[in-house]
């Protein structure tokens, strides 16, 4: 290794000394339990001050890097790596407090890298999930020794899309509530012997609780661990967006501004989670001149899915997995903080790499692989901003014949009315999902969670990913005679005829819908389907899912303040789906979904008008969307031009 800059020869290794659970003090004076992976030379920690990487878990530190390895492998590559335990969990202290400790915490702890004798003063940060939020929170607050990072898959307003959306609750942050608190060894939390027991030997599970919601509190073993509890009825009952949402550990949009010029890789998945908070926190850095790229593939939610080709029954070939995620962290970091001047570097080494990098997909065989998934390939392309200069964004109209065209309606008068009972909600086949999970038993003859890793007892509830929308065993909310959603009474099929051409869909989406119902609140879903025509493999053809969303009708006029409608009252509503490329192929139908339910994705709504989460009664609504000449419901599909052949 040389002695500039901690870099080593090419094919050298270092060796590493770690230093475990550095109680490392907070402002408020609660200790962070950290480990810290030294690079070493002849058995000591490097001389010199070398850059730092920094990762902040709530999945137990010992766990995230037996998974991963990253820590290890980087200080081999000589940084000085941290990892530390997010507040209130594990080896931690303090009380969990959903993600509200972030921003300070994280910005403490880089306070605390900054004043360590091996700290050069730059620090790089990574992580996915909850561990991109601990990136952004802390960057809101704008430390100057942030100098780049990697949110993998990570939110950019909490109350828009990601915990709650149009109004509605994505039920996996309950569910995360339930697991993460079972799952959770930290002695304060389970100071009381029968708390860990009683949470996980025989524990109701969330996919039980589903069929009583909404939960109610004092009622869950949530009661056991009331900092758990507190949290998840804050977000599940507080539906207004106030100051509450604006946090910077929650909604780091509100603090774009503050930011610090850290180097910025956003890394999302089509299938993901975060996929519209990938794309909101590129554009709102970008507008403000940070350093931010962009990579989007067709992947599901998880730190190791970009090294995959699938998302749930759909596979993208070869193409679509990333060789090395770590040696693509690596490869950023080595380029921004291996340098003094990064804008320089920055020139040199990447300014003729366009900012966007996305999975375009679609376009495979139709055919089934030997893994039993449907081929639907796609393709990687450069560009150079979102959405696409080129794009032509063209509205698709909802016909009373049930087909999707540019045309508008030609009929004065014309709807379609459909009765939604909130006791049989549409069941949720894939889509854009993380989280929707439940611990498994713990393993014979193992008594405690401490000796049960999280990740070897966790169950599915919902997949994510792409699937055919037809209903299956195995499926939560499905029953036989497990048929088709699309013939449910409460569930509108629009489409196309079949494609005589290949047509790209790639950026936002929104479905604008003329509404009424018989109830004072309900909601409305949208759903993007590639429906595949039958074939040899799949004689039914297929429904594929692409993305969808929901929007609560009380919030149709904005997220701040409930209006409830009067019965029997039209109005606009605009669904904002996530973003999206595909291209439909030749002989498909470009397929949109209207219904009123998406569950165990969104909480139901009641139809009652009650307080969010609160609510005790249900009600039957008469749901109507419009699609004439004067309310013309409609889908802004963002359309490509084809690319000219090329000689």
């Amino acid at each position: 290794m040389s002695d500039t800059g901690g870099r080593f020869a090419s094919g050298s290794e270092c060796d590493v000394l770690v230093t475990r659970n550095i109680p490392v003090e907070m402002r408020d004076g609660v200790r962070l339990a950290t480990d810290v992976f030294h690079p070493t030379r002849d058995g000591q920690p490097r001389a010199g001050r070398l850059p730092a990487l920094l990762i902040r878990t709530p999945y137990n530190k010992d766990e995230v890097e037996a998974a991963l390895g990253y820590n290890r492998w980087f200080a081999q590559r000589g940084y000085v790596c941290v990892i530390q335990d997010c507040r209130g969990c594990y080896q931690s202290a303090g009380d969990v407090n959903f993600l509200f400790p972030e921003a300070h915490d994280g910005y403490d702890t880089l306070q605390w890298i900054d004043a360590q004798p091996w700290s050069n003063g730059r620090v790089g940060s990574w992580g996915t999930s909850w561990m991109g939020w601990t990136q952004t929170a802390m960057a809101a607050l704008g430390p100057k020794n942030l100098v780049a990072m990697i949110p993998n898959m990570s939110g950019a307003d909490a109350h828009e899309c990601t915990v709650r959306q149009g109004g509605a609750m994505e039920l996996r942050f309950l569910a995360w509530a339930f697991w993460h608190s079972a799952s959770n060894t930290q002695q304060q939390l389970k100071r009381d012997a029968w708390v860990d027991p009683a949470l996980n030997l025989g524990a109701t599970g969330f996919h039980e609780w589903l069929e009583r919601m909404p939960i109610r509190r004092g009622q869950t073993q949530l009661a056991l661990v009331p900092a758990y509890e507190k949290w998840a009825f804050e977000i599940f009952t507080h539906s207004d967006r106030d100051a509450y949402w604006e946090h910077p550990s929650v909604c780091p949009r509100e603090h774009w501004d503050n930011f610090s010029d850290a180097a910025t890789l956003l890394v999302g998945g089509w299938y993901d989670s975060y996929t519209r908070a990938t794309f909101d926190n590129f554009l709102g850095l970008t507008e403000r001149g940070r350093q931010v790229k962009l990579l989007v593939g067709p992947w599901t939610h998880g730190a190791v899915k970009p090294e995959l080709s699938f998302a749930g029954d759909v596979e993208f070939g070869h193409a679509a997995a990333l060789d090395s995620f770590r040696q693509l962290h690596l490869d950023w970091f080595e380029r921004h903080l291996r340098t003094d001047n990064p804008g320089e570097r920055l020139e040199q080494d990447d300014g003729d790499r366009p900012p966007v990098r996305i999975f375009v997909m679609g376009g495979g065989s139709g055919q089934r692989t030997v893994s039993g998934r449907l081929m639907h390939g796609g393709r990687w392309r450069d560009e150079s901003e979102w959405p696409l200069a080129r794009t032509r964004f063209t509205p698709y109209y909802l016909h009373s014949d049930g087909s999707l065209e540019t045309e508008l309606p030609s009929t004065t008068e014309s709807a379609t009315t459909y009765r939604f009972d909130p006791s049989n909600p549409v069941p949720s086949i894939g889509g854009c999902v993380s989280s929707l999970t439940e611990l498994g038993p713990l393993p014979a003859g193992v008594a405690s969670s401490t000796h049960a890793p999280r990740d070897s007892r966790m169950q599915e509830i919902m997949a994510a990913g792409g699937f055919d929308q037809t209903e299956r065993a195995g499926v939560f909310g499905c029953r036989a005679p497990y048929l088709p959603l699309g013939s449910r009474p409460d569930v509108l099929v629009f489409q196309t005829p079949p494609l005589t051409d290949d047509l790209e869909v790639t950026g936002p989406i929104e479905v604008t819908l003329w509404v009424c119902s018989s109830a004072p609140d309900t909601d409305f879903t949208a759903k993007l389907i590639d429906v595949y025509p039958p074939s040899a493999c799949y004689p039914r053809g297929y429904a594929l899912n692409l993305t969808d969303s929901i929007q609560r009708l009380r919030y149709r006029n904005g997220r701040k303040r409930a209006e409830l409608l009067p019965a029997g009252e039209v109005d606009q509503i605009v669904i904002t789906l996530f973003p999206t490329s595909n291209l439909f192929a030749r002989g498909h139908r470009v397929r949109l979904d209207i219904s009123s339910s998406n569950f165990p994705r969104f909480d139901v709504n009641p139809n009652t008008g009650e307080d969010l989460g609160l609510d005790r009664r249900r009600a039957v609504a008469d749901n109507t969307v419009f699609h004439d000449a004067q309310r013309s419901s409609h889908v802004v599909l963002p359309l490509i031009p084809a690319e000219p052949d090329t000689p």
